[in-house]
């Protein structure tokens, strides 16, 4: 059977889910916002502790070069006037003539994901067996060693939270947002002592199931190198690695 969505399709749900993200955290955040502007989304958090989380952006694709230029000097404008001088900037591994322009300007790579995507027609793994908590998001802060303000003054009702057990602990996460059909599954984390169980696949396959349950048609994430192969087992599709570059010390 041909795929419902091609991957540029899947692609660019998951970046408009992933953006609508941002949004939602900025819009309870004091002092954040995320800038859309031609050719370049900017999220903007100025203070802790999303300022050391959050101030990433996703420049486009296949855009002129008086348009790269363009996006590359807004985006730098945008984090000077807020005074954020650490940020990731996210060009795909596609976009050679952005590369070029992003590292002549003292730019390097401080790591990569894949950006993945899976249509939610597709077939799935049974629904797992796993345990799973309510959680409190303070408790889901604590227990996954995340700063214990982060995101307090947002809204967290639009974003779906799991939290999977093991004998009566809490052992792996997975936070999901939906957008226009699109599922966003984002910081699938495992404790240490907790991981080779399975933990992470099966919270991503619930969250596949809550998808479609609200009548969602496809789901993203991005995946550090780790993961991959377990989200790839479960069908997700390979839409490319997005690398993320951060200013040099001047």
């Amino acid at each position: 059977m041909s795929p419902t969505f091609s991957d540029s399709e899947l692609y660019h749900r998951g970046e408009a889910t992933l953006l609508a993200c941002w949004h939602e955290y900025a819009r309870g955040t004091p002092g954040a916002a995320v800038h859309d502007l031609p050719g370049v989304s900017i999220a903007v958090f100025p203070t802790e502790p999303e300022r050391s989380i959050y101030n990433n952006a996703v420049l486009a694709r296949g855009i002129t070069a008086a348009g790269r230029e363009s996006a590359l000097d807004a985006m730098e404008a945008a984090y000077e006037a807020a005074g954020v001088d650490d940020f990731a900037a996210w060009v795909h591994e596609n976009d050679r003539p952005m590369q070029r322009a992003i590292e002549r300007r003292r730019y390097a790579i401080a790591e990569t994901t894949r950006a993945m995507g899976i249509a939610l027609d597709a077939p799935h793994v049974a629904r797992p067996e796993v345990e799973l908590s309510v959680p409190e998001w303070s408790d889901y802060l604590r227990t996954f060693a995340l700063p214990p303000n982060l995101l307090a003054t947002a809204d967290h009702g639009p974003f779906d939270l799991l939290v999977g057990r093991v004998d009566g602990q809490d052992a792996a996460t997975s936070l999901a947002y939906d957008f226009d059909g699109d599922r966003g599954i984002y910081n699938v984390t495992t404790l240490a002592r907790f991981r080779r169980r399975g933990l992470g696949a099966a919270l991503t396959v619930l969250q596949l199931r809550g998808a479609l349950d609200r009548g969602c048609r496809t789901a993203s994430l991005q995946a550090t190198p780790m993961a991959e192969r377990m989200y790839a087992s479960i069908g997700f599709r390979d839409l490319g690695r997005i690398i993320e570059y951060r200013p040099l010390p001047s």
